[in-house]
């Protein structure tokens, strides 16, 4: 995946989490931790397997200016990876952010 493609997931979904592994079956801890915090928030989000390409870490890693994976864009807003994201969660930041993007409870 080169940075085009990379910009094209980012601005065209609202809520995007590149990681290791996929939503339902992470392969790492950091990125599954990541995935909880984002579905425990309702909303619904893009998964983009960082494993499927061997090109893509490095791409993302260059187009966020960020070492570690996961990374987390909202409306096209890099957010950070894990610890921020969770940080951000728990002080009810990331919440607030997300705002019209969190689903109704059915």
């Amino acid at each position: 995946m080169n940075k085009e493609q990379i910009h094209k997931i980012v601005t065209e979904n609202p809520v995007v989490l590149f990681m290791k592994g996929t939503k339902t079956f992470p392969q790492c801890g950091f990125s599954g931790r990541t995935a909880q915090v984002l579905k425990a928030c309702n909303v619904d989000f893009v998964d983009v397997n960082v494993l499927a390409e061997a090109d893509t870490v490095p791409e993302l890693r260059d187009y966020a200016d960020w070492p570690t994976i996961p990374v987390v864009y909202i409306r096209g807003e890099f957010i950070g990876g894990c610890d921020i994201t969770t940080e951000m969660y728990q002080a009810g930041e990331l919440q607030a952010k997300l705002g019209d993007l969190i689903k109704a409870p059915a």
